[in-house]
């Protein structure tokens, strides 16, 4: 099977594992052929270190933010660190990937405000962004942000970081099309892509990223993680409308019933076997390569995988996953 041509890995899946475990990661995939580096950040590693440390182990790569939770930096800050990011690596390209998050992210684990009014938030942001990474004196008076005289104090070559929002539903994958570079889906089966990318070229010509959830595993090794996995999204509002959108409306309609009744267990046990194979792809080689080219084939333009490290072997299950993906 063809490798695809822009494929990409994050390290959001691994985190747990360990932030040294990034550059080691960053070098395989950079031998497969991958073309990017992505992670994420919650309570772990912070994203711009891994991706320091990821960018000097495969200088080839791109890297990128998948995604940060813009209520926890404002746009200068976060203006600054991708331009940090770009002066380390002139040839590269850097993703900066926002979104909204969750109110357990925001609120819960950071004592952030999470925001009433999404749309109208990320739109000031990822302008507010652009206009700080232009390198001009930047004044803005907006509803969420004030700026006066911040001028960008790193300095750049032509190339310039990209804006990357994270979205799921309707009017943001639209606004996403609208103001960013690109869009990254996830969570999401690759039957669910189509719809998803008709939503964004409503707004414009954003590049369609994904994250694939894929692992070369046996299925049992990996269930109990995967059911725990979508669970932990199903209860968040904007996922459960996006599973909800994707046909899984009668699983999630039981998750939450049980979940808000206490009970766990139940909760888990209601994750249905369709949404687990929709979404956590776990299987031989030649599946998970099969799951990468179902999400091209539906209009991902750069698929990113998320190995899935659920085998009794951890390292050898993220070895053969970065090479299946990579048809290798």
């Amino acid at each position: 099977m063809a490798r695809p041509a822009r494929l990409g890995v994050t390290f959001a899946s691994l985190m747990a594992l360990g932030a040294p475990l990034a550059p080691d990661v960053a070098r395989r995939a950079e031998a497969l052929g991958y073309r990017s580096f992505w992670t994420a950040e919650t309570t772990g590693p912070e994203a711009f270190s891994v991706l320091t440390a990821a960018g000097a182990a495969a200088p080839s790569l791109d890297l990128g933010t998948g995604v940060l939770a813009l209520q926890l930096r404002t746009p200068p800050l976060a203006a600054m660190a991708a331009a940090t990011l770009q002066a380390l690596h002139p040839d590269r390209d850097v993703l900066l990937g926002v979104g909204i998050s969750s109110p357990v992210v925001t609120k819960r684990w950071h004592g952030a405000d999470f925001g009433d009014r999404p749309l109208a938030q990320v739109r000031e942001y990822v302008a507010l962004v652009k206009a700080c990474l232009s390198g001009d004196k930047v004044d803005h008076a907006g509803d969420f942000y004030g700026v006066k005289g911040f001028r960008l104090g790193v300095r750049l070559a032509e190339r310039r970081p990209k804006v990357v929002v994270g979205a799921l539903n309707e009017r943001m994958l639209r606004l996403a099309g609208e103001v960013a570079d690109g869009v990254l889906l996830n969570y999401l089966p690759a039957s669910h892509v189509p719809w998803s990318v008709a939503q964004v070229r409503q707004g414009g010509s954003a590049t369609i990223y994904a994250y694939v959830h894929a692992g070369v595993c046996e299925r049992e090794d990996g269930i109990e993680y995967a059911r725990r996995d979508l669970f932990s999204y199903a209860v968040v509002d904007s996922y459960a409308r996006n599973f909800e959108r994707a046909g899984y409306g009668d699983a999630v309609a039981e998750i939450r019933e049980r979940h808000a009744a206490g009970d766990r267990e139940g909760a888990l046990a209601a994750v249905s076997d369709q949404m687990v194979d929709g979404i956590d792809v776990m299987g031989d080689p030649d599946r998970v390569a099969a799951a990468v080219r179902s999400y091209v084939d539906a209009g991902v333009e750069v698929p990113v995988l998320m190995p899935l490290p659920w085998g009794h072997d951890r390292s050898r299950c993220i070895d053969e996953t970065l090479r299946a993906a990579a048809g290798r």
